[in-house]
């Protein structure tokens, strides 16, 4: 039974090395997308933590920073 899914008449190690190269794919595209998020962050922190007060009342009134500033607790 086992041995059945491992081979698949053969097509097996089509099968599984595909079964790999999309796993590791998914993989490396989820860090390169987080360490991307997390240095996009940090500069939006860093820019937005210059801000006065009156400028970031409007800056936090804004859909796209509220977006965000939604997921960071720093701020």
């Amino acid at each position: 039974m086992i041995n059945e899914i491992i081979y698949m008449n053969g097509y097996g190690l089509y099968v599984w090395s595909a079964f790999a190269f999309t796993l590791l794919s998914f993989f490396l595209l989820y860090a390169v997308t987080k360490s991307q998020y997390i240095k996009e962050k940090n500069k939006f922190i860093a820019k937005f933590g210059a801000l006065n007060s009156h400028k970031a009342v409007i800056a936090k009134s804004q859909s796209v920073n509220k977006e965000i500033l939604s997921s960071t607790s720093r701020i």
